[in-house]
């Protein structure tokens, strides 16, 4: 069973299904493309324990948890009390994400190379921060945001507004409570994830994604409008780099916090002149980086993710291929604010058959009809020998999808081939 129902989980459910070892696959509560490869169960993320008891009930063999949400609930605590098999960091883990605080007072602590950046619980004192610093600058709300609690500041106007929303106006509710003011590094931003059994790390291929809503990174900050994979300025070697001065020391760091994170750890670099830095940790699946680097995972995943479950991810060798991957989000009007569902998705039928097409924000009407259900509604998505014939496919199948107001970014992956 995977949890959740964006994009991110429908290329989870559409790997999974691909081992030879899974007989039927569930997803709650997955969207209209996961009906095709899986069974949809009505019922929330968030709702932890009535996803424990249909576990039980179908007898679920292993649990693949997509959002960071009921990870933060506590969702693997939940089921490995239930003695079931989940994928996945615990509650406590799972703070290296939904606390900023946590994740940057880990990181001091433990020498992580990340911007410098100080932490406040008072509006007050943050505000009387802030007008004495250099701009640009970052403002971070603690918890989680879904994508969109950070802002970049490029004038004191701006960085003062976005502080009174996140701890005055509670934009984000509780997650204002307290925030993290941080230097505004400059550089290649890119996302390397890695898998760990709280031991073992073995990297994944390197990804790119896209937060502004609009070309040429313009517009507000969303959950992301698309990336690429593979990024030609994150070679092996920067790989390895990252891989053995941030992602193994806080895979370290946490279990000597008494917390030892299994699951996969997302780390957001920026790529500077002093090196890679961690701008922030996520604690899953990246959405949309999982769009692009499944698509190149050669190995089984349902071995990887039952190894790391078991303790023995040091025995499995992990295969990519050498393929480009490039996905670009179409979303609603509107998004990252308010926007229209219910909308006709039209073209979905008249795309080139190697196309893959995450859904998201979808939902199945009568007569087969296809309607937006979301903000992000679809991840359209191309594999190529290079990066020019991915992004030519998934541009050229891009055209024939269309639904009322849809919009998409025009310049994903553009800067690997100009």
């Amino acid at each position: 069973m995977v949890v959740g129902g964006g994009a991110r989980e429908h290329a989870l459910a559409w790997k999974i299904a691909q081992s030879p070892k899974v007989r039927e696959s569930y997803i709650a509560p997955g969207n209209a493309g996961t009906a095709t490869i899986a069974h949809n169960l009505n019922l929330r993320p968030i709702d932890v324990e009535a996803l424990g008891k249909a576990s039980q009930d179908i007898g679920i063999d292993l649990a693949v948890v997509g959002p960071e949400i009921p990870l933060a609930s506590g969702i693997v605590d939940y089921f490995e009390r239930l003695g079931m098999p989940v994928f996945g960091p615990t509650k406590a883990a799972t703070q290296i994400e939904s606390s900023k605080v946590f994740a940057k007072k880990l990181m001091q602590k433990y020498a992580i190379p990340c911007p410098e950046g100080i932490t406040f619980f008072s509006y007050s004192e943050a505000r009387k921060y802030l007008e004495s610093q250099k701009l640009p600058i970052v403002i971070k709300a603690d918890g989680l945001a879904a994508g969109k609690g950070v802002t970049v500041a490029d004038s004191k106007e701006e960085a003062l507004k976005a502080l009174s929303a996140t701890m005055e106006s509670k934009i984000f509710g509780s997650a204002g409570d307290s925030v993290v003011i941080e230097e505004c590094l400059t550089g290649k931003e890119v996302s390397l994830l890695a898998f760990t059994d709280g031991k073992t790390v073995i990297p994944m291929v390197p990804a790119c994604d896209y937060k502004r809503a609009f070309d040429n990174d313009q517009g507000p900050n969303t959950g992301g409008m698309g990336s690429y994979s593979p990024p030609a300025f994150f070679d092996a070697k920067l790989t390895k780099q990252v891989t053995e001065t941030i992602i193994k020391p806080a895979v370290k760091a946490m279990a000597e916090e008494g917390m030892p994170y299994k699951g996969v750890l997302y780390a957001g670099l920026m790529v500077t002149t002093e090196g890679p830095k961690v701008l922030e940790f996520n604690a899953r699946f990246g959405d949309p980086e999982t769009q692009v680097i499944l698509p190149r995972l050669k190995t089984d995943l349902v071995d990887i993710l039952l190894a790391i479950i078991d303790n023995r991810l040091s025995k499995v060798n992990i295969e990519w291929s050498n393929d480009a991957c490039v996905g670009v989000v179409m979303a609603s009007a509107g998004y990252p604010g308010s926007y229209e569902t219910g909308l006709p998705i039209k073209g979905l039928d008249n795309l080139d058959k190697e196309i893959l097409v995450f859904h998201a924000g979808t939902r199945q009407g009568g007569n087969s009809q296809i309607y937006t259900d979301g903000g992000r509604v679809l991840t359209v998505t191309a594999i190529g020998e290079t990066m020019i014939e991915a992004r030519a496919k998934v541009y050229q199948n891009l055209s024939h999808i269309h639904f009322d107001g849809c919009h998409y970014r025009k310049d994903i992956a553009a800067r690997e081939v100009n």
